[in-house]
């Protein structure tokens, strides 16, 4: 087990101010891990979202609300629940209804991860942290692709529901929306030797539960962490190496986001776990 060299993000943007407010009331809460970072923006109507000469790709999930993406070349439309991967270079996405939207980056995107609210913890540059290695291209090469959640069935047999997607660098887990709690006698304690985990909370409360592993140096223990987000949006940073799993609580609808970077191989190589595995191939070995 590797030993948590930093101590979690924890980013209650339904109680904090966000990062960036643009003059149409668009707001953005921009948080980041060592690979990636997450725009998490309240559009106005007619709100343009553009990024000029991105690096590489970058994965756009409208929440609420709909959007027209320009990117590539094409155009195409992203309604409620669509999760869209964006090519490398210029794009705009523009809101078409008011919404929210959560984009997700590498830290190529060093702009955005400059303006992070938690990018001062990232200073020393997270060694501890396997960088993104690209996957391979996707089957016919990159470009905009738009999936409507509604359009995919979760293949997963637990009651958590996940939902996976990947791209060359990423990798995103949009549960479905959860209407009873988790029974907390069956709760999944892990932790991950060289990744972190980036969870995103869309609707309802949370309770998320860290342990952080003692090394022999007993000036660095600290206490467990039983951190309680009281709503929603809401962004939980797990360090690598640190014990951690999370109860929905209160009631009413919960639904959680897991991103990481790149993408996880454990959960590449479940076979038909990936819903978008068809267009994004894995690496040969």
């Amino acid at each position: 087990m590797t030993l948590a060299h930093r101590r979690a993000t924890h980013a209650r943007h339904y109680c904090e101010d966000p990062q960036q407010i643009d003059a149409d009331g668009t707001r953005h809460w921009i948080t980041r891990a060592a690979n990636f970072v997450a725009v998490v923006t309240e559009a106005a109507k007619g709100a343009v979202l553009a990024r000029m000469a991105q690096p590489d790709e970058y994965m756009a999930f409208v929440v609420t609300g709909s959007a027209s993406i320009a990117a590539g070349g094409a155009q195409g439309v992203a309604g409620a629940e669509s999760l869209s991967m964006v090519p490398p270079g210029d794009s705009t996405i523009t809101m078409t209804e008011a919404g929210q939207i959560v984009r997700v980056f590498s830290n190529k995107a060093s702009d955005l991860t400059a303006a992070a609210a938690n990018a001062a913890i990232y200073a020393d540059g997270a060694a501890e942290i396997a960088p993104i290695t690209p996957w391979p291209d996707p089957v016919g090469g990159v470009k905009l692709r738009t999936y409507a959640l509604a359009d995919v069935t979760s293949p997963d047999p637990s009651p958590l529901k996940m939902r996976i997607f990947r791209s060359t660098n990423l990798m995103i887990n949009i549960f479905e929306p959860w209407t009873k709690r988790r029974d907390p006698k069956k709760l999944s304690p892990h932790w991950h030797d060289d990744f972190e985990q980036m969870s995103l909370g869309l609707k309802g409360a949370f309770t998320h539960h860290l342990r952080y592993p003692w090394g022999p140096d007993m000036t660095t223990w600290v206490e467990d962490e039983h951190a309680v987000y009281t709503a929603s949006p809401s962004i939980l940073v797990i360090p690598a190496g640190a014990v951690h799993t999370t109860q929905d609580t209160g009631e009413g609808v919960t639904w959680l986001v897991d991103i990481f970077g790149p993408p996880r191989m454990d959960f590449s190589q479940r076979a038909g776990f990936v819903l978008n595995a068809a267009d994004y191939p894995m690496p040969a070995a």
